[in-house]
């Protein structure tokens, strides 16, 4: 059933001129609504669904996050829909990667002091997930709003406050809203749900490291993705996992930071442990998906996979991943060129790629900029800003490759393990890991 009002139109409605009703709105036209003469009549029509999307706030399909917050609001956080129940699932589990990531951790890291600490507000009951949706928050506790004033009427170059404002056509100033960085913490706390889920049931591993920070770059030869380690990452603050050129990459940021400067960086990620089959065909190729999650963090400029760039340099011979059988017959390739995925599903072996970052956006040194009303201006940012972002972008990669792969997970078992597998050709995706 449904309403319908047959007296003037609707308050704010376009007139037949096409202009619009609000602006001469009278004392008589309220009085005319508030008529008991006003009547109502009811008819049967076809309801249309109306659906609102988060857009641009949400990822993925089946395993569904929504990041929410802003640097300097109250707090930010996710809300996960999807899980699996059954989980064993506590802060503790969260709290591992988002103190990876979280600032003031070292001399090469924004000097914000903020713990973090997150807090599940629902989703989670004794110990396991219930299926519901969980709620993760972590507040905001060291905001410095008045560090911004500059940026509220300049914009900072290669930042994001001009384009929200072309955008939307309003801003929250404050540490940049919602392209502060500070929203991956909506990342790396379902990540590391994720990243448990891939673990116990199927014994995915996912881990990354920098590769490279400026001109130091990290030979690729010097890291064995197949016994790598955490700890071997997380040992020192630039989180290489190569000790003698970690010493350069802090070197380097450390000469830029005194200088009020920035610089970029790569960041290496890998995947072992892949089950088979994982991705789709065409639109929804298993690197598309991961290029999309990963670019989708703040500061990326660029995507390798596999070979990358450098496969344009080499024939089809040299390229290609020559087939043969293991000593458990199983069809594996001599090399990995393809970076673990061929026509955008999974061959099972490691999944790798970087992604390259560029230097942080908001400096100290003066810069030459347009003020919101369009005049020339020059700007020193104030504000506390890391002077690479890479070291603390390593958990965040690491939760978008995550989230990327649980999906997957979970629309590998809804369309291929519904029925049967044939086993000549497929194996199951779940291993389950106790």
């Amino acid at each position: 059933m449904a309403l319908s009002l047959s007296t003037k139109p609707f308050v704010g409605a376009s007139s037949s001129d096409g202009s619009s009703r609000l602006g001469s709105l009278r004392q008589s036209d309220l009085r005319s609504l508030s008529s008991p003469t006003v009547q109502f009549f009811t008819r049967r029509s076809h309801h249309k669904r109306l659906e609102v999307h988060a857009i641009g706030s949400t990822h993925g399909n089946y395993f569904r996050v929504t990041t929410y917050g802003e640097s300097h609001g109250g707090g930010v956080g996710c809300v996960i829909d999807g899980c699996p129940p059954r989980i064993p699932l506590s802060e503790a589990d969260l709290q591992v990667d988002l103190d990876r990531r979280r600032p003031g951790q070292s001399r090469i890291t924004t000097p914000r002091k903020e713990t973090d600490t997150c807090h599940i507000y629902s989703g989670v009951a004794d110990g396991l997930t219930t299926g519901s949706p969980i709620m993760i928050k972590v507040p905001n506790t060291d905001q410095r709003g008045n560090d911004y004033s500059e940026m509220s009427l300049a914009y900072r170059p290669s930042h994001a406050d001009a384009t929200y404002d072309f955008k939307f056509g309003v801003r929250s100033v404050q540490g940049g809203g919602r392209s502060s960085a500070r929203e991956t913490i909506g990342r790396v706390a379902p990540g590391a749900v994720a990243k448990k889920v891939l673990k116990l049931k199927s014994g995915i591993e996912i881990l990354a490291y920098v590769s490279q920070v400026h001109n130091v770059v990290l030979p690729e030869d010097s890291v064995d993705h197949e016994t790598l380690t955490l700890e071997q990452v997380e040992s020192n603050i630039v989180r290489c996992p190569n000790l003698e050129y970690a010493e350069k990459m802090i070197a380097a940021i450390d000469a830029v930071r005194v200088k009020g400067d920035s610089v970029g960086g790569v960041v290496t990620c890998i995947v072992r442990n892949v089950p088979r089959g994982l991705g789709s065909p065409v639109f929804d190729k298993l690197e598309a998906e991961l290029a999309k999650a990963v670019m989708s963090l703040p500061a990326t400029k660029g995507f390798e996979f596999g070979s990358g760039f450098a496969g344009t340099f080499m024939t089809g011979s040299e390229h290609n991943d020559e087939f043969f059988m293991d000593e458990h017959g199983k069809i594996r390739t001599k090399t990995n060129r393809s970076g673990g995925i061929q026509g955008g599903i999974s061959n099972g072996e490691i999944i790798y790629m970087r992604i390259a970052f560029k230097p942080t956006s908001t400096i100290a040194r003066k810069q030459h900029t347009v003020t919101r009303d369009k005049h020339e201006t020059e700007l020193i940012a104030r504000g506390r800003h890391d002077p690479c972002v890479v070291p603390r972008a390593v958990p965040m990669v690491e939760a978008m490759v995550a989230l990327v792969l649980v999906d997957q997970l979970m629309a590998q078992f809804a369309q291929c393990e519904m029925f049967p597998i044939n086993p000549e050709f497929q194996e199951s995706v779940g291993v389950t890991v106790t």
